[in-house]
């Protein structure tokens, strides 16, 4: 008596293409969640479903996922100040001065280099609202850094989200200037650097498969050894934030 072999079940198995030619994918093996992960990154980045995402009333243009993984990092981190490169509509702004509301400690500071007026207004008259304190003016500005500088008292810790002008330069430039910022065991975090893998999608640019963010962050990484990505945040596996999380491991020498 032969041992018999298991049914093939076809709507478990997707192909993908390889180096070395077209394959089958188990969707339930580690590899095959991969795919679908990248797959899924792409098309919801294409329908912009980030955009349908609000927290607490106010829209926060980031993934659940990442929205998740920044909730966990804050609590488990602590920070007293979190400053913010970005503000947009305000979201973000809004879930970072809740979490240091249930903390009871902590405050935000937003910086944009236009902060449109509906979008203060919202934002200035939320229940959150008394932890964040908003500044105008380009990220990378010395007049900028100074008034965020002038906020932050001595010996209290502080926790970086970037999420500003997108390209390679901007971000590389914003790396320099915050990451003095950050204590040991602190955070950057860096945003969309989904850019490259959306790059040839039908709202994408080819420009973006270098000018993008995460390549902001590997030059930065090669010139500061005192900074690491905690690939933990990204075990969602479904990302805007790639090599994004990064934690400061010791002091700048």
């Amino acid at each position: 008596m032969t041992e018999s072999t298991p049914e093939r079940q076809p709507d478990r198995l997707i192909k993908v293409q390889t180096a070395d030619g077209e394959r089958e994918v188990d969707i339930y093996s580690p590899e095959g969640f991969a795919v679908v992960a990248n797959l899924w990154t792409r098309s919801n980045w294409q329908r912009k479903l980030s955009y349908e995402v609000t927290w607490l009333g106010i829209p926060i243009i980031q993934l659940p996922e990442d929205i998740l993984m920044v909730q966990e990092l804050v609590w488990k981190n602590r920070p007293d100040v979190i400053v913010e490169s970005g503000v947009a509509h305000g979201g973000a702004l809004i879930l970072y001065a809740s979490l240091c509301d249930l903390m009871g400690r902590g405050r935000v500071i937003g910086v944009d280099i236009e902060i449109r007026k509906y979008n203060r207004l919202a934002i200035e008259s939320h229940p959150a609202s008394r932890r964040i304190t908003l500044i105008e003016g380009s990220s990378t500005e010395a007049s900028t850094m100074a008034s965020i500088r002038s906020r932050i008292q001595p010996g209290e810790s502080v926790m970086v989200m970037l999420d500003s002008n997108h390209t390679r330069d901007h971000v590389r430039a914003e790396l320099e200037l915050y990451a003095p910022l950050i204590g040991p065991g602190g955070y950057i975090v860096v945003f969309d650097e989904v850019m490259p893998l959306v790059a040839d999608a039908p709202n994408g640019k080819p420009t973006w498969d270098l000018d993008n963010p995460l390549e902001a962050v590997r030059d930065f990484l090669k010139t500061h050894p005192d900074f690491e990505v905690d690939s933990s945040y990204e075990r969602m596996t479904t990302t805007y934030c790639h090599s994004g999380f990064l934690r400061r491991t010791v002091p700048a020498s």
